[in-house]
């Protein structure tokens, strides 16, 4: 009895610290979102102050009239902040409107082909219920989609836009007679452009092929099917498609489209061909808030949860963020998040790093490695699409939200360095060795908080930098990364003499 009583004391014991261990392993993959300071998570401040001053001057050179900025890293929201105006202009002519409308934390933007991102998770839902195999056939599922060459197209070749489509549908879906079933059926009858996996090509065809297989296999229209299952378990409150007409005054109107007969777009979606379907598609429509979007980005960093809420497994969180690309060098793509995407992500970039843009201005990075969130909303297409390009706003947000991280110190400077060899920035061994080096002498000065001389070193190490570059041993761009950021962290110091 005695035994019997002991053993089951052992297995009580043991019981209760697999709860506990489980429970801790929860807390630590399902991180929510909470403010905080930037030191609390080993940013530096000054970086991202320096974000507002990049943002006022693209809004005064007319790259946009407004733009909400968000940066969190480890959970802690350490950058919210709203510029310029949701509303400005009441035609392409830049007629200023009589009362604009300031930009808002919580304004809700069209976030045009970052919806291709709540398609793919869609899908990955469906994949997780067991109602497909990524390398099926789409006609499996579509049996009127093997038409024109495409019998062999599969769900993975229209996730990563290896499905030989065109950019965009051949005919201006508003332009097709009929209503929505009408138009879905003309998407379903388009012709490949390329033989299927032979080249990448980013194409709205594939993600509105990806819209009609959700509908199918879950029997719901794809609007239904994302609140369902994605936004209303997230608690994305100000997520949506075909926002009420009572939230226009929150919403950042965009252009202005006398040829669709719509005059100022404004709380529908800008999408002409999302329009037609009546503005439910799987290559744009929905809209969104920065927070709302940062939840959604911190599922993903969580491997599928949030506040105890799992709308992907661990599993479909990882075939999301694989590079099937490989064939297509500089094309990374996961299933529906593009991945290593410097022209956008700057530092940020890692073969790990999910991110996406949008027609209207919109950009998300999800960088797994460095636990980071940096998301820029902006509405560039108000009053007219006819503008300058908003990336390089979209990389410098990256780049300062980068430099925030890896100038904190010179030991996060290494870590830096050691991305910019994985890029084949160095054109030698001995070159990066000097470089990290130098940063190990300093990091130990910085150890014992001996300024003086972390100040001195620095000097040298800025020095070695202008060598390597005159040299010819160090690329402009890591060149550029590595005296900024180690200008940061002079700042950092002298404010401490």
């Amino acid at each position: 009895m005695r035994r019997q009583g002991k053993s089951f004391l052992l297995i009580l014991i043991f019981a209760i610290s697999i709860i506990f261990t489980n429970l801790e392993v929860g807390q630590a993959s399902d991180q929510e979102l909470v403010p905080g300071e930037p030191a609390s998570v080993d940013m530096l401040d000054n970086p991202l102050q320096d974000i507002d001053y990049a943002i006022d001057q693209a809004i005064a050179e007319q790259v946009m009239p407004g733009a909400v900025v968000f940066v969190a890293r480890k959970g802690k929201i350490v950058k919210h902040e709203a510029y310029g105006y949701a509303a400005r202009y009441t035609d392409a002519d830049f007629t200023e409107m009589e009362q604009p409308i300031e930009m808002q934390k919580d304004t809700i933007v069209d976030m045009a082909s970052i919806s291709k991102l709540f398609t793919a998770t869609a899908v990955m839902q469906l994949w997780d219920q067991g109602m497909f195999e990524l390398d099926d056939p789409v006609a499996d599922y579509i049996p009127e989609f093997a038409v024109n060459g495409k019998e062999s197209v599969t769900i993975r070749q229209l996730l990563t836009h290896t499905s030989g489509f065109a950019p965009s549908p051949s005919s201006s879906l508003y332009l097709i007679e009929g209503g929505r079933d009408d138009r879905l059926d003309f998407v379903l009858n388009e012709s490949l452009q390329n033989p299927p996996n032979t080249e990448y090509v980013y194409s709205d065809v594939n993600y509105l092929t990806l819209g009609i297989l959700i509908e199918r296999l879950s029997g719901t229209r794809q609007d239904h099917f994302v609140a369902d299952h994605i936004t209303d378990p997230l608690g994305m409150e100000d997520t949506m498609y075909n926002p009420s007409s009572t939230l226009r005054e929150r919403i950042a109107a965009t252009e202005y489209q006398p040829w669709t007969n719509r005059g100022l777009v404004w709380g529908s979606v800008h999408d002409e061909n999302a329009w037609s379907l009546d503005g439910v598609a799987g290559q744009a429509g929905i809209f969104s808030t920065a927070a709302d979007l940062a939840t959604f980005a911190q599922m993903m960093l969580n491997k599928g949860v949030y506040s105890g809420e799992r709308v992907l497994s661990e599993q479909a969180v990882e075939l999301m963020n694989t590079n099937w690309n490989d064939a297509f060098p500089g094309q990374d793509q996961g299933l529906g998040w593009e991945l290593n995407q410097s022209w956008y992500m700057d530092n940020l970039a890692e073969e790990n790093t999910m991110g996406h843009t949008g027609y209207t201005g919109t950009s998300i990075v999800a960088s797994p490695n460095q636990e980071t969130i940096a998301i820029l909303l902006t509405n560039r297409v108000h009053p007219t699409r006819e503008t300058v390009s908003t990336n390089p706003i979209r990389r410098k947000v990256s780049e300062l939200t980068a430099a925030a991280i890896h100038a904190w110190s010179a030991e996060s400077m290494k870590a830096q360095v050691e991305i910019l060899v994985r890029k084949g920035a160095f054109t030698s061994e001995r070159a990066a060795y000097m470089v990290k080096l130098h940063l190990t002498a300093i990091s130990r000065y910085e150890e014992i908080k001996d300024t003086e001389k972390v100040m001195k070193h620095l000097q040298g190490f800025q020095d070695l930098l202008d060598y390597q570059k005159q040299n010819q041993l160090i690329s402009e761009d890591a060149y550029t990364t590595l005296i900024n950021d180690s200008a940061y962290l002079v700042n950092k110091w002298r404010l401490k003499e």
